[in-house]
């Protein structure tokens, strides 16, 4: 049995590495209006800026999956290569012309290497517990929901100068790949002298899997389009009522503690649901985020402050229920194949918000922001289901 120390030790570092790493991730979406106001960027390009990032981790999980990668290899070692990997590509935006298909291009390479930091920091995390993971997991992707909130924090800060940002998210990030190599394996941790393909048809033939995969599926419809388009979206709202430049500082600073938020609600929601059940509390939790996103539409031309409490309680809502998905993916597979069914999982919700994070703002043009969150809502109602019959089927 492993130290308590140890264990402290390892998961601290663990968070700290995944915080830092995941900064690359919103670095175009958080300045992407300050790139606006130097060169004109077309719908198109801003959303293939953001919706690039997810296409290319959905690709990057589906490769590092179908290697095995996490589960063959030290698994300290893909995270932080993918980290430094990662982090460089995203410097590429200081160089690239804005907008256009070196820029794009940077951005989907910048996802691709980040499917292994995410994934594969749930695959070490796991390894430290057993009956504690609904909180280990929780813990985890709090931090990878503050180091995603990190570059609408550093464009507040930067202002204008937007390659402030860019370059400060690109040194976090490397740092954070070389930190990771410090943390220790934890004992439930296991490797597989070889990957079978065969391994991920699991995530179809276990019913529960299916329901988990499911639940994932819902919660990711909302999650990234809200995130990647919240300031945006903010800056729409608050414009009816302030002055320019005070509308899109204000939806900066909302956005980052909207998603920093969550960071809280994700530790919470996991030591809750190791005692009530992970299931259970993935489905309350898409209960609130599918009713503040209803919230936030009919709040969208009130009072700002309103809005500003609404979308902070949406950021801690739609983010509650991450971990307990990939949590219940870990409780149902072999130790030796987690690292590959749950970069698999990731693969597929990221692939799905792909299309929904390219898609919100042409659907805001047509049917206004507040039509935007409505849709979004759908997601989470979807999961909730799925959640609904996993607790029927394992009780």
């Amino acid at each position: 049995m492993a130290k308590p120390s140890a264990k402290f030790k390892s998961l601290t570092l663990l968070v700290l590495a995944e915080i830092a790493a995941m900064a690359v991730w919103f670095s175009s979406s958080a300045v992407i209006a300050d790139m606006q106001s130097e060169r004109a960027i077309s719908t198109l390009a801003s959303a293939l800026m953001s919706s690039g990032v997810q296409a290319g981790f959905a690709i990057g999980a589906l490769v590092y999956a179908m290697l095995g990668l996490a589960d063959r290899y030290d698994p300290r070692r893909v995270f932080a290569l993918s980290a430094f990997a990662a982090a460089a590509c995203n410097a590429i935006l200081l160089v690239a012309p804005i907008g256009g298909v070196g820029a794009i291009t940077a951005r989907f390479l910048t996802g691709a290497f980040l499917a292994g930091v995410y994934p594969v920091g749930m695959k070490i995390a796991v390894g430290w517990g057993d009956k504690d993971r609904g909180l280990l997991v929780g813990i985890l992707v709090g931090a990878l929901t503050i180091g995603s909130a990190a570059p609408h924090l550093l464009s507040f800060f930067g202002g204008a100068d937007w390659r402030s940002a860019v370059r400060g998210a690109s040194i976090i990030a490397a740092l954070g790949g070389a930190l990771v190599l410090f943390v220790s394996l934890g004992p439930a941790h296991a490797s597989a002298p070889r990957f079978s393909p065969r391994a991920l048809t699991r995530a179809w033939t276990d019913q529960r899997l299916r329901l988990a995969y499911a639940g994932y599926l819902g919660h990711m419809w909302e999650l990234y389009a809200m995130w990647a388009w919240i300031a945006v979206g903010l800056t729409a709202a608050f414009s009816l009522s302030m002055e320019a430049d005070s509308a899109l500082s204000a939806a900066k600073l909302t956005a980052f503690i909207a998603i920093a938020v969550g960071a809280l609600s994700c530790v919470g929601a996991g030591e809750l649901a190791d005692r009530i059940g992970k299931a259970k509390v993935a489905a309350a939790a898409m209960v609130m985020s599918a009713s503040m996103g209803v919230a936030a539409a009919l709040a969208f031309s009130g009072p700002p402050a309103l809005l500003i409490v609404i979308v902070i309680f949406w950021g801690a809502s739609v983010i509650a229920d991450s971990a307990q998905f990939s949590a219940l993916v870990a409780d149902f597979t072999p130790a030796e194949h987690t690292g590959a069914l749950l970069t698999f999982q990731t693969a597929l919700g990221f692939a799905l918000t792909t299309i929904t994070v390219q898609a919100a703002p042409f659907v805001a043009n047509m049917i206004g922001w507040p039509g935007l969150f409505l849709v979004l809502a759908i997601g989470p109602v979807v999961g909730t289901l799925a959640m609904i019959r996993l607790q029927k089927i394992t009780k």
